[in-house]
C-alpha cells in the first residue's frame, strides 16, 4: 500500500546514489525489496515496471505495493505515448523518490507496441517524454536503455545525450543490444564510452553478479556507479556489500552456503506470508538455482525444491541440503 505521509520526498538526493536495484518484471516484488533493506542496504529502490498504460485507465497508486521502509524509491514507467506517461506520472509523483523511463526491457509483449527497447528507434519520442515528465512532476528522471536493438544498430552514445538534453538526471546502460537479450556478456566497455560522453551520471549494468564484478565493472567503465538486478536473486546482502566497497573501500565476505539457506528460508516464508501459500511456493521456484548454485549436484536438489507444493516440505528439503554440505 502507499507509504504514509511521514516521508519527506525533498530528502531524496540522487548525488549520493551509488547502487541501484534494478527492477525485474516477475521477481523484484515488495517483499524482495524488503529482503534487500533487512540486509543493510539504503541503495535506490526502483518498483517494478509499470504499465502507463495501466495506469491510467486504473489511475489508483494502491494498485503498485510499496511502504515507507523502501525510500527512496523510483517507480519505472515504460510506454510511449507521451499524454499516458505524463498522466502516470503524475498519478505517482506524491509518492515518488524520482520517476525512471523503461528504454531497455527486451521482451517480445513489450516492444511489438513501441515500448521497452523499441523505444531506441525514437530517439526523439523518448526526449520529448523525458522532457513532458520532468516539467509535470519536477521530479528527478531517469533513463535505463541497452546498447541498441542490434548490433549493427547501437545508437546508444547518441540516445544518452538526448536523454540529457531533456533533462535526465542520470542514465542506466544495460550493456546488451534488444537482441541478445539477456545472452552473452554485457560489453562493459561500451558504458566507458558513454561515460565519457555525457555530462550526467552514468550507472552501469548487466553481469554484476557478486562484489568482484562490481570492482572489475567500475574499473573497467569508470561510471558513477552500478545497478544490480540478477545479482541479487540469491543474494540479498550484494548491494549493501557493494554500497561499503563503493563509499569506504571495505570488501565483506560473500554469505556462506549457511547464510544463504537462511536467507532462501526467510525469502520463501515471506512470499507465502504475502501471497499465500499456493501462489508463493510457485513464486519461489525461480529463485531456487540462485541460492544453491555453489552447492554440488545443485541442479538435482533443483529439481526437487520445484516439484514440492507447500513450505514445510521445501524448509525440511532446505535443512536436508544444508545438514549434507555444511561442511563443504
Amino acid at each position: 500500500m502507499p507509504k504514509s505521509k511521514t516521508f519527506d520526498i525533498k530528502t531524496f538526493d540522487i548525488k549520493g546514489v551509488k547502487v541501484i536495484q534494478a527492477p525485474l518484471a516477475g521477481v523484484s516484488d515488495i517483499v524482495f525489496r524488503g529482503m534487500i533493506r533487512k540486509y543493510g542496504s539504503n541503495c535506490l529502490m526502483t518498483t517494478e515496471m509499470i504499465s502507463s498504460e495501466m495506469l491510467c485507465n486504473n489511475p489508483n497508486p494502491r494498485i503498485i505495493q510499496f511502504e515507507d521502509f523502501e525510500y527512496p524509491l523510483a517507480f519505472q514507467l515504460v510506454g510511449h505515448k507521451i499524454d499516458k506517461m505524463v498522466k502516470a506520472a503524475t498519478i505517482l509523483a506524491p509518492f515518488a523518490s524520482m520517476i525512471d523511463i523503461n528504454c531497455g526491457c527486451p521482451v517480445k509483449k513489450v516492444i511489438v507496441s513501441g515500448d521497452g527497447s523499441a523505444m531506441m528507434k525514437t530517439p526523439e519520442l523518448a526526449y520529448e517524454i523525458v522532457k513532458e515528465i520532468k516539467n509535470a512532476t519536477n521530479l528527478p528522471v531517469s533513463v535505463k536503455f541497452r546498447l541498441g536493438m542490434t548490433s549493427d544498430t547501437q545508437n546508444y552514445i547518441e540516445f544518452g545525450q538526448k536523454m540529457q538534453e531533456a533533462g535526465a538526471s542520470f542514465v542506466t546502460l544495460h550493456a546488451r543490444t534488444r537482441s541478445q537479450l539477456y545472452s552473452g556478456c554485457a560489453d562493459w566497455q561500451k558504458i566507458a564510452k558513454l561515460k565519457k560522453e555525457l555530462d550526467i551520471p552514468v550507472f552501469a549494468n548487466g553481469d554484476i553478479k557478486s562484489l568482484d564484478d562490481v570492482k572489475k565493472c567500475l574499473e573497467i567503465t569508470g561510471a558513477d556507479g552500478v545497478s544490480i538486478g540478477r545479482g541479487i536473486m540469491g543474494d540479498f546482502s550484494l548491494p549493501f556489500r557493494a554500497q561499503k566497497y563503493i563509499e569506504d573501500g571495505i570488501i565483506l565476505p560473500e554469505p556462506d552456503l549457511k547464510e544463504k539457506i537462511n536467507m532462501l528460508k526467510e525469502h520463501l516464508i515471506k512470499e507465502v506470508d504475502f501471497m499465500g501459500e499456493r501462489n508463493g511456493v510457485k513464486f519461489m521456484r525461480k529463485f531456487y538455482n540462485y541460492y544453491i548454485s555453489t552447492v554440488r549436484n545443485a541442479s538435482k536438489y533443483r529439481s526437487a525444491l520445484v516439484q514440492y507444493e507447500n513450505k514445510k516440505e521445501i524448509l525440511e528439503a532446505l535443512d536436508e541440503i544444508l545438514s549434507l554440505h555444511s561442511s563443504n
